[in-house]
Parts: structure tokens; sequence; C-alpha cells
């Protein structure tokens, strides 16, 4: 799909636009209008008057036997001229694409990764009526993801309040999983593969994250978070995990800390000892993530493990003593259907987890399945699952307290976490919020300094792969003393 862009800067938001409605297709973007313009295509145009705040936007859409355009005239004062001018724009392509595949998207024109920071902005702005009005009337929002939006937000708001212009989070990186699921496409590398970087990886990890905590203490931070997530942390030992919980509860004053979860994720790397290391340790969450029960999709998606084990681990640390889990689910998964993610709600509701995080599916370009040629379902099952979950989750106690969005997420949905009361993920909302500083500890893992006077973000990277954070270990420790000298131009 050829996207012609005439006269203007809104090459990331029409490009979004136009992949949400062709999602398999390769979208080419071109500067240059040649004169005999050859179907299909879309072509997007500004032009301005001088100088002065009066634009004429012009749209077309033509697929052959298809063949309009939209032309708006807005006369705009200079402030929000730029805001305001891309957004007619994206409505005018939106209506097209809307008549032209004979679907409406529940988020309109918003491509946004954080909605409900922006409605949480308006709302603070102008009150919530005008934060739905504006959803809805210039966003195009369905009136479901309006209310989803406001009942997150009213949930992540008392959590938003737990923290201070001192306060940090952190993240800590494994990046090492026991095989690779065919949509996932982070770093992390198979633990037979990278066996031989474990060792060196986690005494250097160890090593940074009291480097960390050395700077946490001198700049009289505090720690309201601990996330260790991957990649799969539990590919670690049991006697790794010890040591690691250990390191982070020796370097870091955690008398203050309001929340400390390891990401268990995955059924078959999980057995009784790593769980009461991770007890041990005072790890007061855990997460195991089957993403579905259905046995003939996990195969499909590349699990190394059955339904059957995922029940035998939730047991296992219900015995342990583990009184806050979360399970992932995902929405949109090859071969999977409406009526088998139904059986999986059903199944996991009936273990009474105390939180439930359901994604939709998102295709990255590096995926196995984006590499084989999966596309992106047509029949929408993805909402048909979520609106499952808007109507059943509920009725069990569950609330939502956090959604964000991905590019390139099926039917352009969203991912929701949802809760029972008092077991909300604090460290989700702080990160996706973009609250407070996070830093973040191994390879992969990026530190956002967050100005707590304004809404300014620095980030340091650490090096991606293991092997690199390995050999380039002094440079990811000089790197950190941005976060001290952050800290010390701060009031």
């Amino acid at each position: 799909m050829i996207v012609y862009i005439d006269n203007h800067t809104f090459h990331y938001e029409t490009e979004n636009l136009v992949r949400l409605f062709f999602p398999n297709e390769k979208i080419s973007i071109e500067k240059e209008i040649p004169e005999d313009i050859v179907p299909p295509y879309i072509y997007t145009s500004m032009r301005t008057d001088d100088k002065t705040v009066n634009a004429h936007i012009d749209v077309r859409v033509n697929m052959g036997v298809f063949d309009k355009t939209s032309v708006k005239d807005i006369s705009l004062t200079t402030d929000d001229f730029e805001k305001t001018a891309e957004r007619e724009m994206a409505v005018c392509l939106y209506t097209l694409l809307s008549e032209f595949t004979g679907t409406k998207k529940p988020w309109g024109i918003l491509t946004g990764v954080r909605p409900i920071k922006l409605f949480r902005r308006l709302s603070d702005e102008k009150g919530k009526e005008y934060a739905e009005s504006y959803f809805r009337d210039k966003l195009l929002v369905s009136d479901e993801k309006i209310r989803l939006s406001e009942w997150t937000e009213k949930n992540e708001r008392k959590i938003l309040a737990l923290s201070t212009p001192r306060s940090v989070s952190l993240y800590i990186s494994i990046p090492f999983c026991p095989s690779r699921c065919s949509y996932c496409s982070f770093i992390s590398q198979t633990a037979d593969k990278a066996k031989k970087l474990i060792a060196p990886y986690f005494e250097l990890l160890c090593r940074e994250i009291e480097y960390t905590a050395e700077i946490v203490k001198d700049k009289k931070l505090t720690l309201e978070s601990v996330y260790i997530g991957g990649g799969t942390p539990t590919t670690l030992s049991a006697e790794q995990l010890r040591i690691l919980i250990r390191t982070i509860r020796n370097s870091f004053n955690m008398s203050v800390c309001r929340e400390f979860t390891v990401e268990a994720g995955r059924p078959d790397t999980i057995d009784e000892e790593k769980l009461k290391a991770i007890s041990e340790g005072k790890v007061d969450r855990i997460s195991i993530n089957p993403q579905t029960l259905n046995d003939n999709v996990l195969e499909v998606i590349g699990r190394k493990h059955t339904s059957a084990q995922v029940l035998d681990v939730f047991g296992l640390a219900r015995k342990i003593g583990f009184g806050n889990i979360n399970m992932d689910l995902i929405a949109g998964l090859p071969t999977d259907t409406t009526e088998s993610f139904s059986d999986t709600l059903e199944r996991i509701s009936e273990l009474d987890p105390e939180s439930i995080t359901v994604h939709t599916l998102s295709l990255k370009r590096s995926s196995r399945l984006t590499l084989q040629g999966h596309s992106i379902g047509e029949d929408n099952a993805a909402a048909k699952m979520l609106a499952l979950c808007l109507e059943r989750l509920p009725q069990n106690g569950y609330e939502p307290y956090y959604l964000y969005r991905q590019s390139r997420i099926e039917g352009g949905l969203e991912n929701t976490g949802w809760s029972k009361k008092g077991y909300e993920g604090i460290y989700n909302v702080f990160v996706m919020d973009e609250t407070h500083t996070i830093l973040g500890c191994g390879a992969g893992a990026v530190t956002k300094l967050k100005n707590p006077y304004g809404n300014e973000l620095t980030r340091i990277f650490n090096y991606k792969y293991p092997y690199e954070y390995i050999s380039g270990f002094e440079e990811i420790l000089k790197r950190k003393e941005q976060v001290r000298a952050y800290y010390d131009e701060l009031p």
C-alpha cells in the first residue's frame, strides 16, 4: 500500500491509521508525488495560507473500485494549529478507510500507547465529562472504550497518588527463556543456546544492582516497587533466585518498598524449590502466565508446557503460601477461537487469582509468526474475546486498573490489567503512566528518568543482548552515573 504525504509532517499518525485498516499489508510512505498516480493508493495533503492559521486538508483513498476524497477547511489559533490539523486530517482519513472497509475501530483515530494518560490529563484540565466528549467527538472512540477508560483511570489515580518527587521503581531483566514463543519479539535468548552466558551475566547483574542501590541511597530516593521480568526469570536456578533476591534486599532500603514482583512466567520453568526460594525472599507478588489453556494453541505458539502443568503450578504456589498471583492471557492467538478462549477464561476464573492481565496479540516484525507470514485475523475474534473479559471479569470481582496499547496490535485493541480490590500491580501503573523514574538493570533494560516537576523523560539504555552486556559492563556502570548527575540538578 502506497501512502503519499504531500506538504505535511504527520507521517507517523498517517501510517498508523492506514496500518489499522490494512494490518497485513506492507505500507510504503512516499513524499514525491508522481504526475500520474496509479491506484491503489492513499493521498494526504495539507495547504496553508502563507503564515496564517488557515489550512486546507485533502485526503483521497483510491482503491480502483473505491475512489473518494474528503476535504476539510479549518481556521485555527497558532497555539493548537499542529495538533488540531493532525487530528482533522486523521478524521478525514479514518472516515474514508472506515467506509471502504465497512469497519469501525473501537479506539477511533487514537493510535497512542497510553490512552488512559490522555484521558486523565483531559479530566484534570477540564473535567471528566469533557474528557469523555473529547474521546467520543474528536477522537471517535467507542462508548465501550470510553467507559473502560474512565473506569481504569479512576482505579489508576489512587495508585499514582502514592508516588512522591523522590520515588523510583526498579526493573531487573532476566533475558533468557526455555524456548522462544512464536509471537515473541523480545530480545530474550533460549537458555540452551545461551547457557554459557547465564553465570557471568548473573554475576554482573548483581553488581549493577548494588551499584544502582548506592546511587539511590546517595540521592535519598524512595524505592516504591521492584519487578523482576524478562524473558523468564525462573530460567534461573533456585539458588540464583535466592542470591538475586537477597542482593536486592541487602542493597536497597526495602522497608519503604510497597511491592516486589517476580514474573515466574512459564509453568515449565517453575518447580517447588524455585517457588520456595522466591517465597523465602519475601516476594509478595508473582505472575504465572499460561497465555491460554488450550493445549493445541500452546503447541502452535511454541509453548513447551500443557494446561495441566499450569493448574499444577498454580496449586503448588498456593500451597507454598503465595496470596497474590497474577495470570496472563493473550486474546487473538493463532487457531484460538472465541469458544476456546471463553473456556480458558472460565477455568482461569475458577482458580481465582488476585489479578488477570489480558493482552491482545501484537505481531512485531521480528516474531516468528510474522516471518512465517501469519496474518492478523479478519473475523474480529480478538475483539469478541475482550468483550467476554469485560462482561465476565467484573462478575468475578475484578476491575481494570491499568491499560496500554502496542503498535501492530490486533484490531487496534488494548492490553488490560484486571485485579481484585487491593491487589493492583502498582509497578505496572507506574511504568505505563511514566509516573516516576524507573531504574533498569540488566540486558535490554532502559532507565527512564522522570522529571517530577514536568513531563520530561531522559532515557539511559543498557546493551540489548547478554553477550554485549557482559563485554560492555564497565560502560553500563558509567552510564548509570547519569542518574546521579540527573538528581544533582533537580531542586
